[in-house]
């Protein structure tokens, strides 16, 4: 695949940067930030311009918090003019990003996410008998920036875009030279890329047919146990030697028919179900929803803004019963 180059100067055209805060700003109009952001549009997207110009961007400055969904995870908000430098380097770059990724990859894809990952896998599901689920232990937190440049090198030919890159790697570290931040629009993409060359090994040298991948969550299909088992080892090896990750303990390989675990569902051939923690883990979020309005820390909209997505989540299963206690429940919401 021949490399993309002549882009950086792209990156720092002003139709580039507006596009960029018409997506940052999504759904965070009433934000302190953006609010900011937009009283003095003009002087900090010339700024960002300048920054790119110059080749000093100003970046790291990252706010640290802490979710449980459901596992803790650190989150890193970067502040909203960086957000905006984010999203204009991605609507450049993601189309190269795109293109080297297979067709089984489905997270940070426009016309993929979760909800394909899951249709995919049920159509998997009704062709073989047995199947393998694995994830990477601490994924981001063991994303090493020397092979993601590499990587990054494969598709670009721009020093002065791969020397940005270099600088957003360094803006992080878990350890040295380890880590992108969770959070980050750019660390999604460099995640995603970061196991391209894994699922191409898989398809092309290894030749599977049946495999499924979201982030660092992936399952392989087959009619032999004994394959995915040789498979396994292969898989261990490759993921060490060449990406230096390691998978977790949670090695599922299990018959089909008993159903895959995926995405908070449980995936059978010819439904899907939410599984018990997924339904815990919404019924958790509705009651601090529900706090949030009532308590006047969010408006109808800010609640209606939030309750969407969740409740989208629950409509990529078979779960009518769950599905009629919110719309009793929340009348509106459907």
């Amino acid at each position: 695949m021949k490399r993309a180059q002549n882009l950086y100067n792209l990156l720092s055209t002003h139709e580039n940067l507006k596009s960029a805060f018409i997506k940052a700003v999504k759904g965070k109009q009433t934000n302190s930030e953006v609010i900011k952001f937009k009283n003095n549009f003009d002087t900090n997207i010339q700024n960002l311009r300048k920054q790119l110009l110059n080749k000093e961007p100003d970046i790291g400055h990252y706010h640290f918090f802490t979710v449980r969904d459901p596992k803790v995870r650190t989150i890193c908000a970067a502040p909203f003019p960086e957000r905006v430098l984010h999203h204009a380097i991605m609507n450049i770059c993601e189309p190269f990003f795109d293109s080297y990724a297979i067709y089984d990859s489905y997270a940070c894809r426009k016309g993929k996410g979760n909800r394909q990952a899951l249709a995919r896998t049920q159509e998997f599901a009704r062709k073989y008998s047995w199947y393998l689920k694995l994830d990477i232990r601490k994924y981001f937190d063991s994303i090493d920036h020397k092979i993601a440049l590499n990587l990054l090198s494969r598709r670009f030919k721009d020093r002065d875009l791969l020397m940005l890159f270099h600088k957003i790697l360094n803006t992080y570290h878990t350890q040295s030279g380890k880590g992108v931040p969770i959070g980050n629009l750019i660390s999604q993409h460099l995640a995603n890329l970061y196991l391209g060359s894994f699922d191409h090994w898989l398809k092309e040298n290894r030749k599977i047919k049946g495999y499924v991948r979201y982030m660092d969550d992936f399952i392989l299909f087959s009619e032999d146990k004994s394959v995915l088992k040789t498979e396994l080892r292969e898989i261990e090896c490759f993921l060490k030697d060449h990406l230096e990750l390691t998978l977790k303990k949670n090695i599922q390989l299990n018959k089909i028919s008993l159903g895959i675990p995926f995405l908070g569902f449980r995936v059978f051939p010819n439904h899907t179900r939410l599984l018990p923690q997924s339904m815990k883990r919404f019924s958790r979020k509705l009651r601090d929803y529900e706090k949030n309005y009532y308590e006047g820390k969010w408006s109808e909209r800010e609640l209606i803004r939030h309750m969407e997505p969740l409740i989208d989540f629950t409509n990529a299963g078979d779960n009518i019963p769950f599905r009629r206690m919110i719309i009793k429940r929340f009348g509106v919401f459907s």
